[in-house]
C-alpha cells in the first residue's frame, strides 16, 4: 500500500500534535511530508526530526533564523518560512491530503491553494468555512476535492449521514459541552478572567478555541460550518447543552429517526476518521463504557447570556461577510481577554457593534474577504480602546 503524504498545518497545536498521534500508530499508511506553525519553533523542530518531513514551514518569518540552525544536522529537511510559504508548500505534488489546523483567519488562504491544488482536505480550521463557506464549496466542487470534517461535532454529524444518500435531513442536533460558565450568573460571568474561561471542563484544546468554547462563539462558528458542510439552512440546525460531552452530535431525518455518534472525548477519533474514510481503523486508546457512564443530559443553551451564539446565528442569517465581520472581530476580543484588556459580557456587545459599523457586502469575493476581516479588526480594536 503507497503511504498517503499528509501536510499538516498548525503541527504544534492541539489538533496537529494528535495528529502526529495518529500518524504514529499507523506508519504502514501515513508519512508526514510538511509540518507547519506559527511561532513554536522547538517543537516544530523537535517534530521535525521525530517525523522527518521534506519541508516544514513557521509562518513568522522572524523566527527562520532560529529554525534553521536547530534543524542544522537535518540537511534533508528543507526549511521556509512566511505566509507565501504556507501557501505554496500545499501546492507540493507529493501531498494526498492537507490537514489545515491552523487557528483563525489564517487558515483560509493556504486551503484555498491546497483545494486548487487537488488536495484532501481534512479540516480543522472552522474559520475557514465561517469566512468564506460558499467560495470554499464552490471551489472544491469545481476541483473535485473532498472536505472531510475533523471538529468532533461535524464528524459525528458525518458520521451519522454515511449512508443515508439523498435521504432528506429534518435537522441537524449540534452538541455543546456549555462550556466553565454554564451555570454562572450574569453577576459572576461579569468577574471572570482568561484564567477561568481556560478550565474546559470536558476538552483539551488551545487558548483562542477555548476562550470561544466558554463564549459559546466556538458553537456559533461550527452552526456556520455546518450550514455549509451539510448544505441545510440556519433553521434546521438546532444547539443542545450536552454537558458529559458523550453524544458527539446527531441527526434528525425526515421520518424522525435520529443517528447519533457517540465516544470518549477524544480527538484523535475524528482526525483519524477524516484520514482514513471510509474505512475505520483501530486507535489506541479509552474506550467508550455505557455502563459505568453517568446519565446523559440535553439544554437549550441561554441566547441572552450567551450571545455570541445569537450572533453567529445572526451573521449566518444575514449572509454576505457578515459571518467574516464577526470572526474578525470575535479574534480581536478574544485576544483582548486573554490579555485581561476587556470583559468577558463586552466582548459580545464589541462583535455586536462592530458588525453594525463594519460594510456590508452581500456578494463577496476572496479579496472582500481580506478587506473585511482587516476593516473589521481596526474597528473592534478601536471600540475595546
Amino acid at each position: 500500500m503507497k503511504k498517503q503524504q499528509i501536510c499538516i498545518l498548525g503541527s504544534t497545536g492541539s489538533i496537529g500534535t494528535q495528529a502526529l498521534d495518529v500518524i504514529s500508530q499507523h506508519p504502514d499508511r501515513y508519512e508526514v511530508y510538511a509540518l507547519t506553525a506559527n511561532n513554536r519553533v522547538k517543537l516544530l523542530a523537535e517534530q521535525a526530526r521525530c517525523f522527518k518531513p521534506a519541508a516544514v514551514v513557521i509562518a513568522n518569518e522572524e523566527r527562520y533564523d532560529e529554525l534553521k540552525q536547530l534543524l542544522a544536522d537535518e540537511p534533508d529537511i528543507k526549511v521556509y518560512a512566511g505566509s507565501k510559504a504556507l501557501d505554496e508548500i500545499v501546492e507540493a505534488g507529493p501531498i494526498d491530503m492537507v490537514l489545515t489546523a491552523m487557528v483563525g483567519f489564517a487558515g483560509l488562504s493556504p486551503t484555498v491553494h491546497a483545494i486548487k491544488a487537488k488536495k484532501k482536505i481534512c479540516l480543522a480550521n472552522k474559520e475557514t468555512l465561517v469566512v468564506a463557506g460558499e467560495l470554499i464549496c464552490k471551489l472544491a466542487h469545481e476541483h473535485h476535492v473532498p472536505i472531510l470534517p475533523v471538529d468532533s461535532e461535524h464528524s459525528a454529524i458525518f458520521q451519522s449521514l454515511v449512508g443515508e444518500g439523498d435521504n432528506e435531513i429534518e435537522k441537524i442536533l449540534l452538541t455543546c459541552s456549555g462550556g466553565p460558565f454554564r451555570l454562572f450568573s450574569d453577576e459572576q460571568m461579569s468577574t471572570v478572567k482568561a484564567a477561568d474561561a481556560l478550565r474546559h471542563p470536558t476538552w483539551e484544546m488551545g487558548a483562542k478555541i477555548t476562550i470561544d468554547s466558554a463564549t459559546l462563539m466556538n458553537k456559533g462558528f461550527e452552526v456556520i460550518e455546518a450550514k455549509w458542510l451539510f448544505g441545510v439552512p440556519a433553521e434546521k440546525i438546532q444547539v443542545l447543552v450536552h454537558p458529559q460531552s458523550i453524544v458527539h452530535s446527531a441527526v434528525q431525518f425526515c421520518d424522525g429517526s435520529v443517528k447519533a455518534q457517540l465516544g470518549v472525548p477524544d480527538m484523535r477519533l475524528p482526525i483519524q476518521y477524516a484520514f482514513s474514510f471510509p474505512e475505520r481503523l483501530s486507535l489506541n486508546g479509552e474506550r467508550l463504557d455505557l455502563f459505568s457512564s453517568h446519565s446523559l443530559e440535553f439544554f437549550e443553551p441561554d441566547l441572552k447570556r450567551f450571545r455570541c451564539l445569537a450572533l453567529a446565528f445572526e451573521s449566518l442569517c444575514r449572509g454576505g461577510n457578515m459571518p467574516c465581520i464577526v470572526n474578525a472581530a470575535n479574534e480581536v476580543v478574544n485576544e483582548a481577554f486573554r490579555h485581561d484588556r476587556i470583559s468577558f459580557p463586552r466582548m459580545a456587545e464589541v462583535i455586536g457593534e462592530t458588525m453594525e459599523r463594519a460594510t456590508f457586502n452581500d456578494h463577496p469575493s476572496l479579496d472582500t474577504y481580506f478587506q473585511t476581516d482587516a476593516e473589521a479588526r481596526r474597528i473592534a480594536a478601536s471600540l475595546i480602546g
